[in-house]
């Protein structure tokens, strides 16, 4: 399995929903987007990467398209 991780920044709005359906926010700042299937990517944040969430490929275009998530490298 190839595993590809990219250094990214949040700079907007990136949603996703946790197991109770509640609606959370990625806070904006540094993350990094880890990609094995090319179907689901984990988005990582946090000061020592304690959080993470796994979303569909299409949710991370789109908020690359929109200017919410900027990838560095």
């Amino acid at each position: 399995m190839d595993v590809r991780t990219h250094h990214a920044r949040i700079t907007g709005q990136v949603h996703y929903t946790n197991g109770g359906g509640v609606l959370h926010r990625i806070p904006l700042g540094p993350c990094l987007l880890e990609s094995a299937d090319g179907r689901v990517v984990c988005i990582v944040w946090g000061a020592k990467g304690q959080r993470s969430v796994a979303l569909p490929v299409e949710e991370i275009r789109a908020a690359r398209d929109r200017g919410h998530l900027v990838l560095l490298d």
